[in-house]
């Protein structure tokens, strides 16, 4: 249950992190990309059963 939240969470937060506004479109991807490389390592903790 804990993981189902914090996967919709961290999905939503890469969503979020997305360049879109014009105030943010000089980060680049970078903000997303770090939410999505922690979205990564969550989820191959999971399969290998660390979680």
């Amino acid at each position: 249950m804990l993981i189902t939240i914090l996967i919709i969470l961290l999905i939503l937060a890469l969503i979020g992190g997305l360049p879109t506004w014009g105030y943010s479109r000089s980060w680049g991807y970078g903000p997303s990309g770090i939410i999505g490389l922690i979205l990564v390592i969550l989820v191959v903790l999971w399969l290998m059963g660390r979680i």
